[in-house]
């Protein structure tokens, strides 16, 4: 099932963690990416931008098949 623009998500660690982004960038991803609601504010081919509201951060770009319903 698609994600769609305004829907709850987290991050599914297994795919992101042995992900081409992973890898090019600091693999030590923190704890809220998998544990706490982000909510899809923009979807733009592949990729969607997640806003982690309970906890002070940017907006990420995750790729649909990094993330799950939550």
């Amino acid at each position: 099932m698609a994600v769609k623009k305004g829907e709850m998500v987290r991050a599914i660690r297994e795919k992101l963690e042995n992900s081409v982004e992973a890898k090019a960038s600091d693999t030590r991803f923190p704890a809220y990416l998998f544990e706490t609601k982000g909510e899809v504010v923009d979807i733009k081919g592949d990729y969607a931008l997640v806003m982690f509201g309970q906890v002070p951060t940017p907006n990420i770009w995750l790729r649909l098949d990094q993330i799950e319903s939550f």
